[in-house]
């Protein structure tokens, strides 16, 4: 179903300049090459490895039902996480993005970006936080970009009925909204791809 694909596509950080991983065991991808206006002398290439599901646990800012999902593994070592290394603060180290999904249906619960600190102490401090249903973070052209689908009463949790994006920059110390949009799925067809008259027969 096109509505599944969409649903799936919107878990999978794009962007060029950009280290994705799945799980905690997966292996990191190669970066492509700089992004044009990247706000950061920050390269992919001085990314290090964080353990992001201790992250999350240690993060007073992540709320309780996300923790509760992180506290055994959907399979294996396998957690529903997902981690991107990307520049977008215009910090000297590669920011870390954090989705966090359900383990039966894939389903976003929680969108994280955690900034490296500078000076002694160190770590990483959280910046932006969405604990929505249905969120996914994303890299697009250097900045942060968000969305979130949208269900009608009557929609089942594998076809939403739209999706919400919201784009993000770094200004001031802190991630500023700007330009969103909304964008409304096609009802053409019905579960199977076969198009429907409104009687529940082929037309």
């Amino acid at each position: 179903m096109a509505a599944v694909g969409l649903l799936l596509a919107g878990c999978n950080p794009g962007g060029e300049g950009v280290r994705s991983e799945g799980s905690a065991s997966s292996t990191p991808v190669p970066p492509k090459g700089p992004v044009s206006g990247t706000p950061s002398p920050a390269s992919t290439a001085d990314y290090k490895k964080v353990d992001a599901v201790q992250l999350l646990k240690d993060d007073p800012e992540v709320g309780a039902f996300v923790k509760k999902s992180l506290g055994k593994p959907c399979a294996a070592d396998e957690y529903p996480v997902e981690v991107t290394y990307a520049s977008l603060t215009g910090g000297k180290a590669p920011d870390v993005i954090v989705n966090v999904m359900t383990c039966a249906d894939s389903v976003g619960i929680g969108s994280y970006v955690f900034r490296k600190r500078g000076g002694a102490k160190g770590g990483y401090e959280n910046v932006y936080t969405n604990e929505q249903p249905s969120v996914s973070a994303a890299v697009n052209k250097g900045e942060l970009e968000v969305s979130k689908q949208t269900y009608d009463a009557d929609d089942k949790v594998c076809c939403p009925s739209g999706e919400d994006v919201m784009p993000y920059r770094w200004e001031g110390g802190r991630f500023v909204e700007h330009n969103g949009y909304h964008t409304d799925y096609s009802k053409t067809t019905v579960e199977g791809g076969t198009p429907d008259d409104g009687n529940g027969t082929e037309g």
